[in-house]
């Protein structure tokens, strides 16, 4: 917690009223003439006198700036701007000469949308609501006659209001920059969402990304979100709006805050409108959030890589003493035949010794990052190769796989490194169906060409994709409902696909569905 701001400014035509104000906030000692001012103020103006108002230790320690029309409040608002030190609290009266109190409102808030602007006035030319839709949210309204407890009251909950939206606005700020991994960084976030709820006075909001094809990837929520809201209904009312960077929208009691794909919402109380001050602080948590997810993403990426560089190290170091080895498992197995001996024995230790030799060309394949020479490829034909190599494979015999592409389907690309992706994938689908002991299990695997791209969509009817594994199914050495495997093989279909110029994505649909987009040029 920073030292308090209390600066506050008094903007008012009438000198004795600016008097009694500053004088109520910052106490001068008695005296016969300071007495017969505060009695003239009280018959003139229908004020009370001043009296001093016991002070205790939550009652800050005021400074005070007194301006004599609108003009020179606003003028003294873009000095304090402009030399760091603004003002806290405005206290402003609605009728003056020039610029009226509501106007000179609006111009303040050009200049300063944070500070908490009190008007006080005898008059009521303008209802709260439409105060509120010109001069913003963070205001607040008082008839005169007041009393000297008012005002200090008044004073004293703005000020502590203004300094509290300022520490969590440099705690918002301050996330960008903190580098932390993905756990710690959601736990401080939703800390920091907490903070921001309660400012909304909401207890419901949710942040999350929205990506460019509307899906939404959940981050993290308070309160009973989804029990409220319908996110598929809401992400199609967001689907028609144009929202543009770095702004906040109000759709009835939601609020939506968008930074390039990251989003929050919030469910606000029935027919309540944010205005300014909270719109602002909405817009700076989620850009300063965005910015503190993707630096825990590339720290993840950074260390992950640090790690894959070791493991190919290391990798390199043996890999030239163990492929020998492992090579010779099957020339070995191939001599036993031959000497008349047969049995499931013998046909494991081959499909073991297949296993290793596929373990180390995953590691060496997803390491090098190697690049690609594109060439026409009939995907047909690598599919069906595909098809073949996965014979050997534990559990084919028991899994039904259909192909359903058209003869001379062309795209360009490596041969060798689409085929391994469709290798993998089919060997995914084919361990889980068996793993899991799926009843009449199946494999589909189709191609087409939908505009510009060849789509593949390789489908089992296993159980589908487990709701945690979702966010990183194509990291490295993620895997779940598999006996065997390295956790690379997705993560080297991913980095196949992409160095294609391609996407591939996975969603749920009576099993897990597999589709890569292909260009076509």
């Amino acid at each position: 917690m920073n030292e308090l701001n209390t600066s506050v400014l008094i903007i008012d035509d009438e000198e004795m009223v600016r008097d009694n104000i500053e004088d109520i906030l910052v106490p001068r000692e008695d005296s016969q003439e300071q007495d017969n001012i505060s009695n003239a103020v009280n018959i003139l103006f229908d004020a009370p006198a001043t009296l001093l108002v016991p002070r205790t230790n939550n009652i800050p320690v005021f400074t005070v700036d007194k301006a004599t029309n609108g003009m020179e409040g606003v003028r003294k608002v873009r000095e304090a701007i402009k030399n760091g030190h603004p003002y806290a609290v405005i206290f402003l009266d609605m009728r003056m000469p020039g610029l009226s109190g509501l106007e000179a409102a609006i111009e303040i808030r050009k200049y300063d949308v944070k500070a908490e602007i009190i008007f006080i006035t005898a008059y009521s030319d303008c209802t709260i609501e439409e105060i509120v839709e010109q001069a913003g949210q963070n205001v607040g309204y008082h008839c005169k006659p007041y009393a000297p407890e008012e005002i200090m009251q008044l004073a004293t909950k703005a000020v502590t209001d203004y300094n509290k939206l300022r520490n969590l606005e440099k705690l918002i700020e301050a996330i960008s920059s903190i580098g932390l991994n993905q756990n710690q960084l959601t736990s401080l976030l939703k800390n920091i969402l907490y903070q921001l709820a309660s400012s909304l006075e909401t207890d419901t909001a949710l942040i999350g990304k929205l990506h460019n094809d509307f899906i939404y990837e959940k981050i993290l929520s308070i309160g009973a979100f989804e029990e409220k809201i319908n996110l598929d209904e809401l992400i199609a009312r967001v689907k028609n709006i144009k929202i543009e960077k770095d702004e906040v929208i109000q759709l009835d009691e939601l609020v939506l805050a968008r930074m390039e794909n990251y989003s929050v919402f919030a469910i606000l109380k029935k027919n309540e409108r944010l205005k300014t001050e909270k719109m602002y602080l909405l817009k700076l948590f989620i850009q300063n959030a965005a910015q503190a997810i993707r630096n825990a993403e590339l720290n993840e990426k950074l260390i992950q890589k640090e790690k894959l560089s070791a493991v190919g190290q290391v990798i390199g170091m043996v890999m030239h003493d163990l492929r020998t080895p492992v090579k010779n498992i099957k020339l070995i197995t191939s001599l036993i035949r031959e000497d008349g001996e047969r049995g499931d024995m013998i046909n494991l230790i081959d499909k073991s010794a297949d296993q290793a030799s596929e373990i180390f060309d995953d590691f060496l394949d997803f390491i090098k990052e190697s690049t690609i020479k594109k060439e026409p490829i009939n995907i047909n034909k690598i599919t069906d190769e595909a098809i073949e190599q996965a014979a050997t494979r534990i559990g084919f015999e028991q899994v039904i796989i259909t192909k359903n592409i058209p003869e001379n389907l062309i795209v360009p690309g490596d041969e060798s490194k689409l085929r391994r992706a469709i290798i993998n994938l089919l060997n995914n689908a084919i361990d889980v169906l068996h793993d899991l002991k799926v009843k009449d299990g199946a494999v589909s695997i189709s191609a087409q060409i939908e505009g510009n791209e060849v789509i593949i969509k390789i489908i089992d009817n296993g159980p589908g994709i487990p709701d945690e594994l979702n966010k990183n199914l194509f990291d490295p050495f993620v895997t779940k409902h598999k006996t065997n495997g390295t956790g690379l093989g997705l993560a080297i279909v991913k980095q196949f696909v992409t160095i294609h110029g391609g996407l591939i994505s996975v969603s749920n649909n009576n099993g897990a569905v597999f589709t890569i987009n292909l260009p076509l040029n």
